[in-house]
Formats: C-alpha cells, structure tokens, sequence
C-alpha cells in the first residue's frame, strides 16, 4: 500500500492491528480518520523515513474486521489505549504521534492518556476534540460544517446513506465538501471503499462518532476526564484556509495553550482543504519534519 514500508500486524490482547512500518530512527506513529485508511500516509511515511525517522502507519481500531472489539467500545479512552498499546508491541518507549482528523483527535487522548511516552504530537485538520466541540456549538458557520456528526447520530441512516448505490458515492461527497479544490487518485477512492467494503466496518467507523456523543456509553466518565487532562507534548496544529469540514479559524480557536502546556504552534497551509497532508505535501511534510526534529 504504501511505497517502502512492509506490512506487520500488532497484536493486542484480542484484537490484530495492520501496520505499515518504514524507515529507521525516531519512532513516529501516524493515524488516520474517518472516512480513510493508512493510504492517507503514502506520501508521508517516506518523507518521513527518509528525513531520518522510522514511520509506522497503524489502521486504526474497527477499520478492519480483526480490530472489531466485541464489547464494541469505540470510547476514546479505548482508542487512546490502544496507541500505548500499539507502542507496546513494537517494543518502543516512546514516539512521536501524526494524526489526521479521527487519528488526531486519538493522538491528542493518547498524549494526555501517556505523557511520558509521547515526544510530541502533531495534529492535522481537527483541533482539541473537547475544545472543537465547544467551538462547533457556539459558531453557526461551523455547526452547518459539522452536519453529517448530527446525521451518524441515528441508527441506521447513516449506515444506509454510506451503502446507497454500489459505489458508496456519500464517502466520496464527504471528500469532495471537506477538501472542494482537491482532485483525489483512484488509488486513495479504491483504498477507502476497499476498507469500509469489510464486515463491520461502516458500523465501527459510525461508532466513533456515537460514543462521542454519549454520555451514558461505557468509558464516557474516563474520556471525558482525559479529554479536560493537560497536554505536556509540544504540539504542532497543522489547518488548511480551505477546509469544508473544520474551518481554519475554529481550529485555531480550539487549540488553547491552556490546555496545551508544552507548547502549541499552528501552521496555516494556504489553498488546502481538509486532507491538506495530500494535497500540499510539500509544506506538510516540511512542517512535520521540522516539528519532529526540534523535539527529538
């Protein structure tokens, strides 16, 4: 899938785990959103790898079938756990941490979950998960961004919508509203439909966004407390101007050095939408790069 790297799996507890792993040096672990797969990163683990760094892009829990938990907790408390847990089975102490929408919003969790583990963390297009949140119900703008959240709340529609037609045509309107200027390959659409074609995948990718919203769902207490936890890793805030799912400015808002302690810094990429590491590689790369460099 991705140019350089060799495919492992990660085993944890009960649950099997794809990983693409690339390069040596520093360890970088890199996650992706929704609706998306490892491919995302095929640009980015090589930069990465040949900056010096070892890149490993993990699919992240419930996007394919050996990764489906049958408690069926997508809480983040999980999801920031099985980063440590991941960490674990490739026998690294520490690591720096890349995600992008979803997996940024883990990599956040999982840097206030294991401070002492992360050496830093980047986030790409989706800002602090509770202080988006709170920034979302206060901008009208950005609530009408954020409509499909609303939508995947009701069982059964969303599940329906992605199904429609033999094509799962919504997945591809998502793209096209979030990054409206990019011109995605057949090789990241045949990826995504390839991955969310699996049993229980659309299911688990919805629940992500059901157990947000939750507060009643097993794990709610815990990740609630580890979404209000300090963040000590220097952060990196990488935005697109162009952005159709989370607007520029919202992110910029919802990375508050309050919450931030070790540092944050945001990175504007102009004429980018939301799967801005794809469509300006170059000052994405550069950036991460650099970011991870300054604290390795």
């Amino acid at each position: 899938m991705i140019e350089g790297a060799h495919e492992r799996r990660l085993i944890v507890r009960d649950l099997s785990f794809t990983a693409h792993d690339c390069g040596e040096g520093p360890a970088v672990l890199c996650l992706h959103g929704f609706p998306d797969t490892p491919a995302t990163f095929t640009g980015v683990l090589p930069a990465l790898a040949d900056a010096g760094f070892r890149a490993i892009a993990v699919t992240c829990r419930g996007y394919e079938p050996a990764s489906q938990p049958r408690d069926g907790a997508y809480h983040m408390r999980a999801l920031a756990g099985d980063v440590a847990d991941w960490m674990d089975a490739l026998e690294l102490e520490q690591a720096h941490l890349v995600g992008h929408d979803w997996g940024a919003s883990i990599a956040c969790a999982a840097a206030a979950l294991a401070p002492a583990r992360v050496r830093s963390l980047t986030m790409l297009a989706v800002p602090h998960p509770a202080s988006f949140a709170a920034a979302m119900m206060s901008d009208h703008a950005q609530l009408k961004r954020s409509w499909y959240i609303f939508i995947f709340q009701v069982p059964g529609l969303a599940e329906q919508l992605i199904r429609a037609g033999d094509d799962m045509a919504f997945l591809e309107r998502l793209w096209r509203d979030w990054s409206p200027d990019w011109r995605w390959s057949q090789t990241h659409v045949r990826a995504l439909k390839s991955a969310f074609a699996q049993p229980g995948v659309i299911e688990a990718a919805l629940s992500y966004y059901r157990a947000a919203f939750n507060a009643n769902a097993p794990g709610a207490l815990e990740s609630a407390q580890l979404m209000s936890a300090p963040i000590p890793a220097p952060t990196l805030g990488v935005t697109g101007d162009r952005d159709g799912c989370v607007s520029a400015d919202v992110f910029a808002r919802a990375m508050p050095a309050g919450i931030f302690t070790g540092g944050v810094e945001i990175v504007r990429a102009p004429h980018a939408g939301h799967f801005l590491h794809l469509e300006a590689p170059d000052l994405v790369h550069a950036a991460i790069i650099a970011h991870l460099k300054a604290h390795s």
